[in-house]
């Protein structure tokens, strides 16, 4: 399974480190009691003093942390090994831009919190991954103009509002409801058309789906154990950097090569 992805030994490898650094943190809260190191690696945030040292709240840190364990396998193994596809360039800057876009979600494991800027760097990765999709979707991407509007609106509107709170000005309260709506439009018509494409794998889509459920059904799994599962919600931001590393994958996927054409038959001799 290893030699099947380009970089499949150094990302076990780091994977690996992160789960074993998680299982000591949780040894450590249980007979400690301090949840601090295990909350800064599962959440990357500081500890909420108010959450006590119980079986259920280190339980669901650290399936937290396995949730993220698995998007950094996803992301970091790379792409079927082998001679990638001839890519034309919308689909090589496309790759690019979603590459950018994991890339600034590893900010989540260095910065216990998000400045402005941060914010704002993810919000314009993301509008350029929205831009770069629609050509090379173009075929599949049903209402195309719409969907890129929805999506442009949803990014551009998340940097603007950050910029206006840093500005001290006044931001709409509709407008984070308004972006909400429009990155959701765009996400379920960018699914739509992956699933129509023969690029990307059908668990890739479903990476996707799941990252637009993920939020209401860890909610309802984890609705007892209200202490910190407001905290925990953040892991399933994993969803959505798996996807965003598959889809760039997927693109390099040896198996798109085009086969070879096959030799003429020979001609009987006269």
């Amino acid at each position: 399974m290893l030699r099947r992805h380009r970089f499949g030994v150094p990302a076990l490898l780091i994977m690996s480190v992160y789960v074993v650094a998680v299982a000591v943190a949780a040894v450590i809260a249980l007979t400690v009691g301090d949840l601090g190191a295990l909350w800064r690696l599962t959440l990357f945030t500081e500890v909420d003093e108010g959450v006590a040292v119980t079986w259920p709240n280190v339980l669901i840190l650290v399936l937290a942390g396995m949730a993220w364990a698995w998007a950094l396998w996803q992301s970091l193994r790379g792409p079927l090994a082998g001679l990638p596809p001839e890519l034309d360039r919308d689909a090589r800057r496309l790759r690019v831009a979603l590459y950018a876009a994991v890339a600034s979600w590893l900010f989540y494991f260095l910065m216990s919190s998000w400045p402005w800027w941060v914010a704002v760097l993810d919000a314009v990765v993301m509008w350029a991954v929205v831009v770069l999709f629609q050509p090379v979707l173009v075929r599949n991407l049903k209402h195309a103009d719409h969907a890129r509007a929805a999506g442009v609106l949803a990014y551009g509107g998340a940097a603007a509002a950050e910029v206006l709170d840093v500005l001290d000005w006044p931001v709409p309260r509709w407008l984070p409801l308004v972006c909400g709506l429009a990155g959701l439009i765009w996400m379920v018509l960018v699914l739509r058309a992956q699933r129509r494409d023969g690029r990307w794998q059908r668990t890739t889509v479903l990476y996707g789906v799941a990252s637009l459920v993920g939020f209401g059904s860890v909610g309802w799994l984890l609705a007892s154990e209200g202490n910190v599962y407001d905290d925990a919600m953040t892991a399933a931001d994993a969803l959505m950097m798996i996807w965003l590393a598959r889809s760039a994958h997927e693109l390099a996927d040896p198996r798109h090569q085009l086969a070879p054409p096959s030799p003429l038959p020979a001609q009987p001799q006269s």
